[in-house]
This record gives structure tokens, C-alpha cells and sequence, in this order.
């Protein structure tokens, strides 16, 4: 628990000096699949806006470009390259041509919902983009899904607890 505190502390003062940069830049990179904590860092900036250190809509502007360009980045790498790498090594780690084949059709028939939902699960919003342009989801439909999810993500997660924040704050 003491490294978890350590951690948390470490983000809020990177957070702290940089800003909205700093959360822009990290939800870029998890979104495009790197092991970051995005929600994490979105959460400790919506309580610093709740502070007053940084202002609650640039934080939630930056939190959701980073989210929709780190997907949108993600799915061009899928695009571009993610089939031939699952067709190769995808069998390794149980993604076999059939169900390759299923990915394939789930995302022609639910698509959209499945990009806009998997911003809510922790391992999904990490391989969200490169997997749906692996499958070769058509890009409009990609990118509207993205946009959504990653505002309702933003709202849920950022303005959220900023607004407990305030409320919590009140009651004081």
C-alpha cells in the first residue's frame, strides 16, 4: 500500500509541475497501449481543478484529445500493420484464424459499441485502436465511437470527481 501512495504522490507532483500537459501525454501513450494510468492521472487533475490549480475545462479538453489522437494513433498502427502480426503471432497466444474471423465479424456488426465501451475496461482501452484497425473497421465509424466514449470517459472520470469534489468541499 505504501508503494501505491508513493506512486499516486509521484503522479500528483509531475501533475503538479506540468499540468495538463503532463495528464495529454499520458493518456496519449495508455490509449495507444502503454501501461500507464490514465484514469489515475485523470482523476488527479479533475482534484486539482477542484482546488483551483489548473482549470477544469483544460483539463478535460487535453484528457480527451489525448484519448481520441493515442486511439486514433493506435488503430493507424492496426491499420497499417496489425493484421500480418496477428495472422503471424496471433496463434500464440490463442488467436487462432477463427477466431480472428470472429473479431473480424463483431466489429462489422457491433463495432462502434465495442469501441465506445471498451474505454471504460482497463486492457481493452489500451488495444482498442490497434485491434479495430487490425479488423479494418471503417475509419468514420472508428473515429465518431472514439470521440463519444472518450467523452463520456472524460465526463465520468474527470468530471465526476471534480464535481464530488466541490460537493464534498460544501458540506465542509
Amino acid at each position: 500500500m505504501n508503494a501505491v501512495h508513493h506512486g499516486l504522490a509521484a503522479l500528483e507532483a509531475g501533475i503538479v509541475a506540468y499540468g495538463v500537459i503532463a495528464v495529454f501525454v499520458i493518456v496519449y501513450f495508455e490509449s495507444l497501449g502503454a501501461p500507464l494510468p490514465g484514469e489515475s492521472a485523470l482523476i488527479a487533475i479533475s482534484a486539482l481543478a477542484a482546488k483551483g490549480d489548473v482549470s477544469i475545462a483544460q483539463a478535460l479538453l487535453a484528457v480527451w484529445a489525448g484519448a481520441v489522437l493515442g486511439d486514433s494513433t493506435g488503430y493507424l498502427i492496426g491499420r497499417l500493420g496489425g493484421r500480418p502480426l496477428l495472422q503471424k503471432h496471433g496463434p500464440r497466444v490463442g488467436l487462432t484464424s477463427d477466431r480472428l474471423a470472429t473479431m473480424e465479424r463483431l466489429f462489422r456488426e457491433k463495432g462502434a459499441w465495442i469501441v465506445l465501451s471498451a474505454r471504460f475496461v482497463v486492457l481493452l482501452r489500451q488495444l482498442n485502436g490497434v485491434i479495430a484497425g487490425s479488423v479494418s473497421m471503417p475509419w468514420p465509424r472508428f473515429l465518431v465511437a472514439n470521440a463519444i466514449g472518450a467523452a463520456l470517459w472524460t465526463a465520468v472520470w474527470g468530471l465526476g470527481p471534480y464535481l464530488l469534489a466541490d460537493i464534498v468541499h460544501r458540506q465542509l
